[in-house]
């Protein structure tokens, strides 16, 4: 295969380039604190965890609708699956599934997605829904690689991704128009405001983006919108509230050799949150109370020459909670944290039927499942920095499930500080994810007797800037030890869910970064993943290489994407993907901040598959205008 050579020639080239420049250089632009790794914003040098942070420049300029691809390409050892151009969908046939280190579960239960660090998922179900991730209303994305149960609870078993909410910190009055079209009658609009004016603030936009897919059958649209408030009560106190509305429509065409007819979903989601948040020296902290939920109605469709559905599947689904957390310096380089989280969540399921010409008969109902469950949490962490050079963390958890039980979740790490701006870290952390109630009580293969998963992550890592931080380079070694992982099994010649097995992952993650020229940016990750058990959307081998540059008038980017060793069917006869990706997007300024601009994905014309019988797009292109005042 030629793809190898030619990356590993790519590679090679793009070094001796970065080696042999020497014009003005400017320093890379990091940020000075993160939030995920720890409820409170703190420096990143001290937590042993390794949190990427995807900055809004970086999410912008690929012109994705939803933030997924960004993270594909811009976080080692992270995978989402796709379908399409445009639209992950639910249910059968649908993707959108993230994977961290190989741990994420199908439907994507083991990682967890939050919003301002409250999460998000469908009470039923147990998963984040893709589609409601949109770049719109992102300033930044934070990503744990690795278990963050002791401050998130179940579902962040492989890491959490969190999408913090775009919020001005200094008075202005800023709109975004943008509107962009191509390839598959695709399109891709949104406006977006922020204001802020002494002590009151906002952020709010609006989305809209549809295509005909580049199979039949295979449409999506969807309008999105979201709003964030906020209000500074005093000098230390202050009040926000987030709203977010998503409503799609996505067909599903099936496989190329079992394809169906209006197999359609139709789903809207809602989150809303209320936060009073507290800053002192020595302490900060913050109630929040948060809730989400959704109404799904799905058309599992026919094949050709088959029988319509006469009944449709509805449901709606909840989840609400309270976060509660304090974070106190009680000497000098300390910092300890108390939290406590509750979590109501469930939702009601049932099947419609429908009458011949498609009117809603309701009185033929039939129940699936009424449910709703309960959890709590307690947790404290204690992070010192013993010296100038080294701190130490501890923490744990206290978990209780209403149908799992009590679980205890241990975390402790090292950080070193070392000279020539390089840190060394050193983490072992546990987490978990209790079974959903999709997986105790709906359809053939429910068991009510299900434990909770648990994995015991040891991680090693090390991070270092050169040339006054214009280089920044970084590696990891990870090793994953998972038991009591939830699968459907033949018993009895029956299909029942059961924990049963172990899974042991171990893999190696390299991170480069290089500020050449000003405005000249070089970045590559690489990421190599064995699996004592293999995971669909979890490659061996994942290596992007980017570039990008900016000038007054105009920005050019590229990247390259290699895929080795991609499970499309896992089992006694596996099938694997490799494949290599070209994408390169420009803008240049029309007028002020009027900026045209173009992306082309998949230059090269591969052809792939994610998703087993799912073809990938060929060659797509988009163009578009974006206005900013």
């Amino acid at each position: 295969m030629k793809y190898p050579s030619l990356l590993f020639a790519t590679l090679i080239s793009v070094s001796l380039s970065a080696t042999e420049t020497s014009d003005t250089l400017r320093t890379v632009d990091l940020p000075e604190v993160v939030a995920t790794g720890t409820r409170s914003e703190t420096d990143p040098r001290l937590l042993p965890m390794t949190v990427s942070v995807i900055g809004q420049d970086q999410l912008e300029e690929r012109h994705e609708t939803n933030i997924l691809p960004t993270l594909t390409a811009e976080v080692p050892g992270l995978f989402v699956t796709q379908r399409g151009v445009l639209g992950y969908g639910v249910s059968t046939g649908g993707s959108g599934g993230i994977k961290v280190r190989g741990i994420g579960g199908a439907p994507n239960t083991g990682m967890l997605v939050l919003i301002d660090g409250l999460p998000q998922y469908a009470g039923l179900y147990g998963h984040p829904i893709a589609d409601n991730y949109q770049t719109l209303l992102a300033e930044r994305v934070e990503v744990i690689r690795g278990p963050a149960s002791l401050f998130y609870g179940s579902n962040a078993m492989g890491g959490v991704v969190n999408i913090v909410t775009r919020q001005p910190k200094s008075d202005t009055v800023l709109t975004d128009i943008h509107a962009q079209g191509g390839s598959y009658y695709t399109v891709d609009a949104g406006i977006s405001n922020q204001f802020r004016k002494g002590k009151y603030s906002h952020a709010a936009g609006f989305n809209y983006s549809r295509t005909n897919g580049h199979r039949d059958n295979m449409g999506f649209d969807e309008y999105n919108g979201f709003a964030r408030l906020g209000y500074e009560m005093t000098d230390h106190w202050s009040i926000s509230a987030m709203g977010n509305v998503a409503y799609f429509n996505s067909q599903n065409p099936g496989t190329v050799d079992a394809p169906l007819i209006d197999n359609t979903m139709h789903i809207l989601r809602g989150t809303a949150s209320l936060s009073v948040e507290n800053h002192y020296d020595r302490t900060s902290g913050a109630i929040r109370l948060y809730y989400s939920g959704g109404h799904h109605i799905i058309n599992d469709g026919y094949s050709e020459g088959g029988t319509p559905q006469t009944s449709l599947y509805h449901h709606t689904d909840f989840m609400a909670g309270v976060s509660l957390y304090q974070s106190v310096a009680f000497f000098r380089g300390n910092r300890t944290t108390f939290g406590f989280d509750y979590q109501h969540f469930g939702g009601h399921a049932w099947n419609r039927r429908v009458a011949g010409d498609g009117n809603a008969m309701p009185a033929e109902d039939t129940d699936i499942i009424r449910k709703a469950q309960y959890e709590l949490a307690g947790y404290i962490d204690f992070r010192q920095q013993v010296v100038s050079w080294f701190a130490l963390d501890a923490g744990i958890r206290s978990d209780w499930h209403s149908q799992a039980g009590i679980a205890y979740i241990p975390q402790g790490g090292l950080s070193f500080l070392l000279p020539h701006d390089a840190e060394l870290k050193a983490l072992v952390s546990r987490g978990f994810r209790n079974p959903t109630i999709r997986e105790l009580y709906m359809y053939k293969p429910a068991n009510d007797s299900l434990q909770a998963e648990n994995v015991w992550n040891y991680e090693l890592s090390y991070r270092q800037f050169l040339l006054d931080r214009r280089i920044r380079l970084g590696a990891n070694i990870f090793y994953l030890h998972a038991t009591n992982m939830i699968a459907t099994q033949m018993v009895d010649g029956k299909p029942k869910n059961i924990n049963t097995g172990e899974m042991k992952n171990c893999g190696l993650e390299v991170e480069f970064a290089y500020n050449i020229v000003k405005g000249l940016w070089l970045n590559a990750n690489y990421s190599y993943l064995h699996m004592s058990n293999p995971q669909l959307g979890a490659p061996e081998h994942k290596l992007n290489i980017a570039a990008r540059y900016h000038h007054d008038r105009f920005r050019v980017g590229t990247d390259v994407q290699y895929i080795h060793g991609l499970y499309l069917v896992t089992g006694a006869a596996p099938e694997k993907e490799n494949y290599l990706l070209w994408n390169a997007n420009a803008s240049v300024r029309l007028w002020k901040g009027l900026w045209a601009n173009i992306k082309v994905d998949n230059i090269l014309g591969s052809e792939y598959e994610i998703n087993k019988g799912f073809p990938m797009p060929r060659t797509t292109v988009m163009a578009g205008l974006n206005w900013t005042f």
